[in-house]
């Protein structure tokens, strides 16, 4: 048996609970790895409350399906043990990846594609924050928007999990960095290498005249016509989060506006790949890449973890240690 965190109903994180379940057993392919640390993203609380309606489309209409009962995607830890045919991990490697739910437990089972070598020196609550967050970051700004050297890049939500690692992996390929975030975390966000930084309690984006190559939008509530404004030309906009309409407006109007100018306006869906996590290990190994972790929650406080990013005040990821 092992310890987890489950819910059986959509809800506020009260309906949570620490319970005993059946410890899984790796099949052909699988890698059973014992959990050190796991991380919150805003997909947890999205699946949590139900809420918008897609996310239990995905995961059941009136009560989450099974496999979704227990909460959580990014993890690290050790391969405690595999099933037939894996041949890249052995028991007693330090690892991390995605679980695809199951990461707010003792232990999860996934396919060894999901996981990558944690370096030695890369703590197990920092590799945790990585998965997620950093492959978000790295292919909508690498693939999506087609980020070049010497652009000028704007970061709309600079100072959360996808925001801070955004900023860092822009500034690795050798762009000029705009963060956007509020009044308190104006220096956490200097600190990781913006070359500016923009209150946008106090300062309007959309008016202060200034175009950008590359627009990545984290959070935020704007139009996509307020965005294409601030495009330069043959510039490009890439939606990963903010309000709903927001992304609604990025994912059904984007397409049009691309194919009626110079200016290419969508939206990005990360895909998981080894090779990227990897990549991000890179990074971090070079010095590029450090991530920013808020607060660190014990297993039994996932409810309150999840309850302070619902929230919207992290600075950087929330790390859970189980």
């Amino acid at each position: 048996m092992m310890k987890a965190i489950l819910y059986e109903e959509y809800g506020s994180p009260e309906v949570l609970h620490l319970q005993e379940v059946e410890k899984p057993c790796p099949n052909e392919g699988d890698v059973l790895v014992k959990i050190h640390s796991a991380s919150v993203n805003a997909a947890d609380w999205h699946t949590l409350r139900g809420t918008p309606f897609l996310f239990r489309v995905m995961n059941g209409l009136t009560r989450p399906r099974e496999k979704a009962k227990i909460l959580g995607d990014d993890m690290s830890g050790w391969v405690e043990d595999v099933g037939e045919n894996v041949k890249q991990f052995q028991p007693g490697d330090e690892v991390f990846g995605i679980s695809n739910f199951g990461a707010f437990a003792e232990f999860r089972c996934v396919p060894e594609n999901n996981l990558a070598h944690k370096p030695r020196n890369l703590s197990f609550e920092e590799a945790s924050t990585l998965p997620i967050a950093g492959i978000t970051a790295l292919q909508g700004l690498r693939d999506n928007g087609q980020i070049q050297t010497g652009k000028k890049v704007l970061i709309n939500g600079a100072s959360g999990g996808v925001g801070t690692f955004a900023v860092q992996i822009a500034k690795s390929f050798g762009t000029e960095v705009t963060g956007v975030c509020s009044t308190g975390k104006l220096e956490m966000v200097r600190s990781i290498g913006a070359d500016h930084v923009v209150d946008y309690k106090k300062e309007n984006l959309f008016k202060n005249g200034h175009q950008y190559d590359l627009i990545f939008a984290v959070g935020g509530n704007h139009s996509i016509l307020e965005y294409r404004r601030a495009l330069s030309p043959g510039g490009c906009f890439v939606c990963v989060g903010g309000s709903m309409t927001q992304y609604i407006q990025a994912l059904l109007l984007g397409p049009l506006i691309s194919i009626t100018g110079s200016r290419k306006m969508g939206v990005a869906m990360p895909i998981l790949t080894q090779e990227d996590l990897v990549y991000l290990t890179t990074l971090w190994e070079s010095g590029k890449l450090k991530p920013v972790i808020d607060k660190s929650y014990s297993l039994s406080e996932v409810p309150e973890a999840i309850r302070y990013v619902e929230e919207g005040y992290v600075k950087g990821k929330v790390v859970i240690t189980v």
